[in-house]
């Protein structure tokens, strides 16, 4: 429904006759700013406007104000200052109170604002509605990018009147947290060697990599893509260099393992089982001699049939017949050369050389220290019906092992000068080798029967 036209009996700025042929009754219409006629408001609104119509019409006279219409303008006031201020540079409060209108139809007409009188509304009664938005004007709650804010510091402000441009040189102030991660970085505001350089940092080659940033304490991992996974993988990937080395790393660890095993086991194992084995022999040949079995003149390769002892380097070492290495030397026995080429007298013949063997190491080493006798030391070979006394006299610190000629009845290099009753001890040299070997060699001074005890040397 639209407002009767105006005519004849009506009063007010309505009346006949109030219109002239000087534009007021076009300049009311235009005062009216029906939005389905005028979509685009603002130009109309402007106080320039305003100022034109005012001054085209000073001479006119001024219709009555009603309560509708909202308070009358100051006579002669043509420059708005609000309205200036809030056309160029928008709102200055963060949240503008709604504007008023009137419903006619489905039309919405702006109610009156600050210093600009609003049309005549007629028909039901106001009430509020949303307000239409004006493309030159910002909403409030939205920054608006190109329009400076008044009040801001860091804006320049020096727009004129003339054309309004985008001002690049500006740098928005971020209204929050979520803000101030969204925004753009600055634009460089020097000139064009800032703007080359910008350029230049922003610009990187192909198959760069760009840095990653730095994650911040407290906020969450951010997912790799699939390509900064792949390079991840590889570069965790050990090379083929460092794969090498550990494996050549790891092969000598175990070697140096194998070889301590080895050498505790040669050093120290060796002499314990040597020492048990040994002492085992010892006291079966006491038990069997304790038991008065006779034994014959010729024993089997291995047999125990006697025991030395050295008292000065507390030795006491079952003797066995054979120089085998594993069954009498390895064992911690003493050998008697009794076999083949190298074989040799016994203590109990009237004359000849009595030769035996043993380790100076490992495996119960009974002949560890040999070089350290002297001359006159005593050396007692005990058997089943006697004990045989022998006094060391000469030593050959090294010669070859195929130098048997050390074992004859006659040692060359021993001192004697003809045929009697010696003894003769070999074993290794230098320790822990077999290069060489090491000879002793002594004369008995003494033949004791069981019977009469045991001889002064063990005695004491």
């Amino acid at each position: 429904m639209t407002s009767p036209r105006p005519g004849a009996g009506q009063e007010g700025p309505y009346a006949q006759g109030a219109y002239e042929p000087d534009g007021t009754f076009a300049e009311a219409v235009e005062q009216l700013a029906d939005p389905l006629n005028d979509p685009l408001p603002g130009p109309h609104t402007s106080p320039w406007f305003r100022t034109e119509a005012a001054s085209a019409d000073d001479g006119a006279p001024q219709a009555p104000q009603t309560a509708a219409q909202g308070p009358a303008e100051a006579p002669g006031e043509w420059y708005d200052p609000e309205g200036y201020q809030r056309d160029w540079y928008g709102p200055q409060e963060a949240a503008a109170a709604p504007m008023a209108g009137t419903v006619r139809g489905t039309a919405v007409i702006p109610g009156p604002t600050a210093g600009v009188p609003g049309p005549r509304a007629e028909g039901p009664a106001p009430v509020p509605a949303s307000p239409v938005p004006d493309p030159g004007r910002p909403v409030p709650g939205v920054p608006d990018p190109v329009r400076p804010v008044a009040g801001d510091p860091t804006v320049r402000n020096d727009e004129t009147v003339a054309l309004r441009t985008a001002d690049t040189r500006r740098v928005a102030a971020p209204a929050g947290p979520a803000d101030a991660e969204a925004a753009p970085e600055p634009l460089p505001t020097g000139g064009r060697a800032e703007r080359r350089r910008a350029a230049k940092g922003r610009g990187r080659r192909r198959g760069e990599a760009r840095p990653a940033p730095e994650p911040e304490a407290g906020a969450p991992a951010v997912p790799m893509s699939r390509l900064e996974a792949r390079r991840a993988a590889r570069a965790a990937k050990d090379s083929p260099a460092v794969v090498a080395s550990r494996v050549v790393g790891e092969v000598f660890i175990t070697f140096g393992v194998l070889m301590l095993l080895f050498v505790t086991y040669q050093l120290w194992w060796t002499n314990v089982r040597a020492d048990q084995i040994a002492g085992q022999e010892t006291h079966k040949i006491q038990d069997d001699w304790a038991s008065g079995a006779r034994s014959p003149g010729a024993f089997e390769p291995g047999q125990g049939f006697a025991i030395m002892h050295i008292p000065k380097l507390d030795v006491v070492a079952p003797i066995a017949e054979g120089i085998s290495k594993e069954k009498v030397l390895d064992r911690g026995m003493v050998g008697h050369y009794g076999e083949g080429k190298l074989k040799t007298a016994m203590p109990s013949a009237e004359q000849g050389n009595f030769a035996v063997a043993g380790h100076r190491n490992t495996h119960g080493e009974p002949f560890r220290y040999i070089n350290k006798l002297k001359p006159g030391d005593p050396i007692v070979v005990e058997t089943q019906d006697a004990y045989y006394t022998y006094e060391m006299t000469s030593i050959l610190p090294q010669t070859s092992p195929s130098n048997v000629a050390v074992i004859d009845e006659v040692p060359p290099g021993s001192g004697f000068t003809g045929p009697g009753r010696y003894i003769t001890l070999t074993t290794c040299t230098p320790e822990f080798t077999s290069t060489y070997r090491m000879i002793v060699w002594g004369k008995m001074v003494d033949e004791r029967p069981r019977s009469k005890g045991k001889p002064d040397a063990l005695v004491g």
